[in-house]
């Protein structure tokens, strides 16, 4: 049965460079919301002292989390500059671990530019999903 389905399967290769591109784009959005909830928890003001070293914590575990995920994703693009463009992976198995469909479809075929969060959007705006 496990034979069948490698048969079946469709093999999706696709080249180093411009799959390691959309993971660098995936990891700048990531940055970019972690680095809106920042401002959101400075503004929660809950009991005094006793919460204001945990608080502090959090908002430097944060920004912590974005100059790590900016890092990697500088990272990243600097060494695709030197992978050659014709080394060819097969990005089937990676795909299916993706569970976000979102992030799947970007990692996939690359149709998804900029932020999955839009700056236009006002204060109270939201998508239900």
């Amino acid at each position: 049965m496990k034979a069948e389905y490698l048969t079946t399967a469709s093999v999706m290769e696709e080249a180093l460079p411009d799959v390691l591109m959309r993971i660098v784009s995936e990891l700048h959005d990531v940055a970019y919301l972690i680095e809106r909830i920042e401002p959101q928890l400075a503004a929660v003001h809950g009991e005094a002292s006793a919460d204001d070293a945990e608080r502090m914590m959090v908002l430097q575990g944060l920004d912590l989390a974005v100059q790590k995920t900016r890092g990697l994703a500088e990272f990243i693009d600097t060494i695709t500059g030197s992978i050659p463009g014709g080394w060819i992976v097969d990005v089937t198995t990676a795909l299916n671990l993706v569970k976000l469909a979102d992030m799947q479809k970007a990692l996939s075929n690359g149709t998804r530019h900029g932020h999955s969060q839009p700056l236009g959007k006002a204060v109270g705006d939201f998508e239900a999903f």
